[in-house]
C-alpha cells in the first residue's frame, strides 16, 4: 500500500501538471489573501471601536480558507481523473490486478499518494496565515479548525474523484463527472433558503454545511463522523468496482 501510495506521489511531479497547480494555486490565494489583510487594514479603526468585533483570524483567515476550499474544487478533479481510468486506457491495471496485493491496497495506496499532494496543499496555505504573527495576533484555535475543516474536505473530494475514475473510461470524463457530483454535493442545501423551506436530509448531506460548522471553531463530532463515513463509503465503493474489474480479468 505505501509503495503504491509511493509511487503515485512521485507520479504527480514528474509531470508538469502538479508544480503547475501548485503555482498557480500559491498565486490565487496569495492575491487573496494580500486583499483580504489590506481590508482588515482599513477596517481595523472602525474594528477597534466595537466590542466583541471579528478579529484578524475572522477576517483574513477564514475567508482564506473558504476561498481554497473552493478553488480545490475545481483543482482536484485534475488529480484524480487518471488514478484508475488511465490505468485501464494504457492496458496497466490488468498488470496491476495480477500483482500480488490486495484490491484495498491499490485503491488506499493511489488515495493516500493524491492525498499526500493535497495536503502539502493545505501546509502551504497556512503558511499565509501563519506569516501575520510578525505584526498581530491569530486565534490559533480558529486556524486550527480551518486546516482541519479543509483537511477533512480535500480528503473527501479526493476519495470522490477516485471512485468516478473506477468507473469513467476517460480520464476527461472522471474529471467532468467529478466536478458535477462535488459541485451538488457542496451546493445541495442551498435550496433550503427558497422560500423558507428547509431539507434536514439535504443539509446532512451537504459538504458545504459540514465545512462552514468546523470553520467556526465549533469542532462537532456530527460533521467529523459526516467527513469519515463520506471517505469511507467512496472508498469501498472503488474497493467493489475494482473488485469487478479483477473478476472480469
Amino acid at each position: 500500500m505505501l509503495a503504491i501510495a509511493a509511487r503515485e506521489f512521485k507520479t504527480l511531479f514528474l509531470s508538469p501538471m502538479a508544480w503547475t497547480i501548485l503555482a498557480i494555486l500559491q498565486f490565487i490565494l496569495a492575491f487573496l489573501f494580500l486583499s483580504q489583510v489590506e481590508t482588515f487594514a482599513m477596517l481595523q479603526p472602525k474594528l477597534a471601536a466595537i466590542e466583541g468585533a471579528p478579529g484578524l483570524t475572522d477576517v483574513v483567515v477564514t475567508p482564506l480558507f473558504g476561498n481554497a476550499a473552493i478553488i480545490l474544487l475545481l483543482v482536484t478533479p485534475l488529480l484524480t481523473m487518471r488514478l484508475i481510468c488511465e490505468e485501464r486506457r494504457n492496458k496497466t491495471l490488468s498488470l496491476l490486478l495480477s500483482a500480488p496485493v490486495s484490491n484495498s491496497d491499490i485503491i488506499v495506496g493511489k488515495y493516500l499518494g493524491t492525498l499526500g499532494l493535497l495536503l502539502l496543499m493545505v501546509l502551504l496555505t497556512a503558511l499565509m496565515p501563519l506569516s501575520l504573527l510578525a505584526g498581530g495576533e491569530l486565534d490559533f484555535g480558529k486556524l486550527f479548525a480551518n486546516m482541519l475543516a479543509l483537511l477533512l474536505l480535500v480528503s473527501a473530494f479526493a476519495a470522490t474523484g477516485l471512485f468516478v475514475s473506477c468507473l469513467a473510461g476517460h480520464p476527461t470524463v472522471a474529471a467532468l463527472g467529478t466536478f458535477g457530483l462535488l459541485l451538488v454535493l457542496w451546493i445541495l442545501d442551498w435550496t433550503t433558503g427558497i422560500e423558507d423551506r428547509r431539507s434536514e436530509l439535504f443539509e446532512y448531506l451537504s459538504l458545504l454545511r459540514h465545512f462552514q460548522n468546523i470553520q467556526t471553531g465549533l469542532i462537532s463530532s456530527i460533521d467529523i463522523s459526516y467527513f469519515l463515513l463520506f471517505i469511507s463509503t467512496f472508498l469501498l465503493l472503488s474497493i467493489r468496482r475494482l473488485d469487478n474489474d479483477r473478476l472480469q480479468k
